[in-house]
């Protein structure tokens, strides 16, 4: 039971596994089901087994963690997930179709090359050909951030609060990837030009796409607020998720990655490969330790499009 684990520094050193993994092998959720703790995963179990709240009426504040060497253990995962959580509430999600896992530094892929056309072919002819080959390299990058303070100055702080914090780091972090992830986007991308922006422009970046469809129109703030503005949006709604979709279907997308003279289409189910050699990485001695002084964090990824045709460009000249 999950009261009876042993939890020690080791859990977040096995190759290949994360601190919940780790716990899971030890504490399986199945064994739970039809129960009250149905629903948490092992790591959350464990917060219910030292009494921390991290959120909503009687939250713990930091020194929870820390009232014992046990519950200490925890404090690493609990910053990893709320910096993961801002991570992965940003526009990131929305433009890649896929999320790979690579144990190098740089990552081989492959392109597909299908431009013949798909028609109805005569006995004795030969089947047009889409070829799939080895594509270039993707070199995978460092990004990160260092986090300072002193368990004194946060060991009062409310967890919900701190939690925040942490989430705004995430958020910072996947920002700078989304740039990166927006340059692979533009290399090389076709397109049409316009002198203006206008719904009759979007509407044909729209039409720019055949076999595929424009699932995601990602546009800088300014471009995004005069899109918002236009006369043929005056009825469109947020939907349930709170994203704005297009009259033609496509979710409007936020980011000051993308450049003022550059808006961009995506089939978000085709267009870009999302790459990582590692998760977030994080220096759980020191946070154990409860030194917090000089904390990093980091994140190593690249992206490679996968389907040319997937993405399209407008560009405002």
């Amino acid at each position: 039971m999950y009261n009876d684990i042993k939890l020690e520094k080791a859990l977040y050193n096995l190759s290949g596994k994360s601190f919940t993994a780790a716990l899971e092998e030890l504490d399986p959720s199945s064994a739970y089901a039809g129960t009250d703790l149905a629903g948490l995963d092992a790591f959350e179990r464990q917060l219910r087994r030292f009494d921390i709240k991290v959120s909503g009426q009687g939250c713990d504040r930091v020194e929870k963690f820390f009232s014992s060497t046990g519950s200490a253990i925890l404090f690493p995962e609990f910053v990893t997930r709320c910096i993961r959580r801002g991570f992965d509430e940003t526009v990131l999600s929305s433009v890649c179709a896929v999320r790979t896992l690579s144990s190098e530094s740089q990552y081989l892929g492959c392109t597909i090359s299908d431009t013949d056309e798909y028609a109805p072919t005569y006995e004795g002819d030969l089947f047009p050909e889409a070829e799939i080959r080895e594509g270039s390299a993707v070199v995978l990058r460092k990004f990160g951030r260092v986090i300072s303070a002193s368990y004194e100055a946060v060991r009062r702080q409310r967890l919900d609060v701190f939690g925040v914090m942490l989430r705004s780091v995430g958020a910072r972090l996947a920002d700078a990837v989304v740039k990166k992830a927006v340059t692979v986007l533009l290399a090389n991308a076709e397109g049409i030009t316009a002198n203006e922006l206008t719904y009759t422009e979007l509407a044909a970046l729209y039409g720019e796409f055949e076999c595929f469809d424009m699932t995601s129109v990602i546009a800088s703030p300014s471009n995004a607020s005069i899109i918002a503005a236009m006369e043929q949006l005056r009825d469109t709604r947020a939907d349930s998720d709170g994203r704005m979709i297009l009259p033609f279907g496509s979710e409007l997308i936020k980011t000051s990655a993308v450049p003022d003279d550059k808006i961009i289409g995506i089939d978000r189910d085709f267009a870009l490969e999302f790459i990582t050699s590692t998760d977030l990485v994080m220096e759980t001695d020191k946070l154990i330790d409860r030194q917090l002084d000089q904390i990093t964090v980091s994140l190593t990824c690249g992206f490679r499009k996968i389907t040319p045709d997937a993405v399209k460009v407008l560009t405002i000249e």
